[in-house]
């Protein structure tokens, strides 16, 4: 089973983080971030994977720690689960509509971390999440998993739908790039890094 579990403790945050690549999409998220845990709920349900996070941050502060260190955890958990990432799809692509939100999220699990966000989200909170902090897990996500990400709002005006489409739409291509395909690893050069 490709399943990891994962504690990260610093002086910002303590997180434990268990995740099953093969699961039902269940999941229970408490990082005392409302909002985050919304958006990883449905991340783990698209993407089918069975998720449990729990942190406690210095949320007095704001919630920029905890946001950028799930990430972390979450990106360092699935790299654990991929190994050598042999026998995978490595890409996967996903438009997510979300009401009149439309966002294309694509990626590479190529050993090779990059993101290209591009969107516009018109507000600067929901609820009391900065909505700058989207950009900051999925970079800090993309970076630990070693993989090419690209988010692009398509269309949108109501900030949580924009954001929603993009975790929903990150779960659903992370779903097809990790399913377990035939012939090794997925590159001419015989590895990804």
């Amino acid at each position: 089973m490709r399943e990891q579990s994962i504690t990260r403790k610093t002086t910002e945050t303590d997180i434990r983080l268990m995740i099953n690549l093969d699961g039902d999409g269940r999941s229970n998220i408490d990082t005392g971030c409302g909002f985050l845990d919304h958006m990883l709920s449905l991340f783990a349900f698209h993407g089918g994977f069975d998720l449990s996070v729990a942190c406690k941050g210095d949320t007095y502060v704001d919630y920029h720690h905890t946001v950028e260190d799930a990430g972390i955890v979450l990106g360092r958990a699935m790299r654990d689960c991929l190994g050598e990432k042999s026998a995978i799809n490595r890409y996967g692509n996903f438009f997510m509509p979300m009401d009149e939100a439309l966002v294309l999220v694509a990626v590479d699990i190529s050993g090779r971390p990059y993101l290209d966000f591009n969107a516009d989200i018109p507000a600067q909170k929901v609820g009391d999440f900065d909505t700058e902090l989207t950009e900051e897990f999925m970079r800090a996500f993309a970076n630990n998993l070693g993989c090419t990400l690209h988010i692009r709002q398509l269309a949108g005006k109501n900030s949580h739908h924009i954001i929603e489409a993009m975790f929903k739409g990150l779960g659903r291509a992370l779903k097809e790039a990790v399913k377990e395909a035939e012939g090794g690893i997925a590159s001419t050069k015989g590895l990804l890094l």
